[in-house]
């Protein structure tokens, strides 16, 4: 399934379960309940927009983006973040009074729509998990969020159901908000990393220049630049000090040892042994 498929599949699905949960959550009076519902609403709100954004980030480079549209898919996976920690914030507001005065909730009605839960989300994460794009990664993880939420949804259900445990239901949408707005925030710094052009996590700079001055020919490098558009592709440009009687096929050469490595877009500029460089740094 090609990834603008997937996010709608899950649009869809995750909708249409956010719906089910409000009611559920009216008929059994769980605020653990309201709050998953109130966090699938802001998640499918981030699917329509991804489904969007992802559409959009496979146009190809115009006169407005070199580079293409690939960092849509990314701005779109920064949003999603964001609405995260959001939603998650409003769930803790509403759930602390629920700790000083808690309310009977209807257990059986919670371990049917857990049930529910943990089949819905884990076939929509199953869907994404096989995706490519960093943006299809983030969402993935909301999904597997939600399993795990619905499994502990199911076990305090079962705990209500067998004695006076109702002071439960808060503490468990509390350990929910808490574990979203942990995770989300690691993919939200992994995000803005993307965006502020550090270098990828899977890539050595050291690496990549002692790769390029073992080539013959080549007599140093310097000003080496590496950072990803979306995640998935790379870029990298460099200066490359040659002899006077440099191969013609060496630019070639390097590329195609950079892209072993996993760059897929590198601007090389080949500087005369001698030449003055005015981007050259120590």
């Amino acid at each position: 399934m090609k990834p603008n498929h997937n996010i709608i599949f899950a649009f869809w699905l995750n909708l249409a379960f956010a719906l089910i949960e409000l009611i559920g959550a009216f008929l059994t009076n769980s605020v653990a309940i309201a709050s998953d519902a109130v966090h699938d609403l802001s998640d499918s709100f981030a699917l329509g927009l991804s489904w969007y954004l992802e559409k959009y980030s496979n146009k190809g480079r115009d006169h407005k983006f070199s580079f293409g549209y690939k960092r849509f898919s990314l701005l779109a996976a920064l949003i999603n973040c964001l609405i995260l920690i959001f939603g998650s914030l409003l769930i803790l507001r509403e759930t602390l009074p629920r700790l000083l005065h808690p309310q009977v909730v209807h257990a059986d009605g919670m371990i049917i729509l857990a049930l529910f839960g943990v089949a819905f989300n884990a076939y929509a994460a199953f869907k994404l998990h096989h995706g490519h794009s960093h943006n299809e990664s983030i969402l993935s993880l909301h999904f597997l969020e939600d399993v795990l939420g619905w499994v502990a949804v199911l076990v305090v259900a079962l705990a209500m159901k067998l004695g006076d445990y109702a002071f439960l239901d808060p503490v468990l949408s509390l350990m929910i908000a808490a574990f979203i707005i942990w995770n989300a925030s690691k993919r939200l710094r992994m995000t803005l990393r993307i965006f502020l052009q550090s270098i990828p996590d899977d890539l050595d700079l050291g690496l990549l220049e002692k790769k390029i001055a073992e080539r013959r020919d080549v007599l140093g490098v310097h000003d080496t630049h590496v950072w990803s558009l979306d995640g998935r592709h790379h870029v990298l440009s460099t200066h490359v000090i040659v002899g006077p009687n440099s191969r013609p096929e060496l630019k070639s050469e390097i590329r195609k040892d950079m892209l072993d490595l996993g760059i897929q877009h590198v601007t090389l500029e080949l500087e005369h042994e001698g030449e003055s460089c005015e981007l050259c740094v120590d």
